[in-house]
């Protein structure tokens, strides 16, 4: 599972129709998210660049990005 920094976790949102909105949430906020989604309906969110309002009736897929990114081919 990705660790999440001091600053919060990269997701990106996909909606219907084909738009994709990439956020860094705290964990609140995603777990505020996450329960919203089976209900459908406005959620108000806090991005680093600011407050995110968003119609969870219409997300499609959730992507979780991890901050660690590799190069190369060994593991450490």
């Amino acid at each position: 599972m990705a660790k999440e920094s001091a600053e919060g976790e990269r997701v990106v949102l996909g909606f219907k129709g084909g738009g994709s909105l990439p956020l860094k949430l705290s964990a609140s906020d995603r777990e505020k998210l996450f329960s919203s989604l089976e209900q459908g309906g406005w959620i108000d969110l806090n991005d680093e660049d600011g407050p995110v309002r968003v119609d969870c009736s219409q997300v499609v897929y959730v992507r979780s990005e991890s901050e660690e990114h590799r190069v190369g081919f060994g593991l450490g």
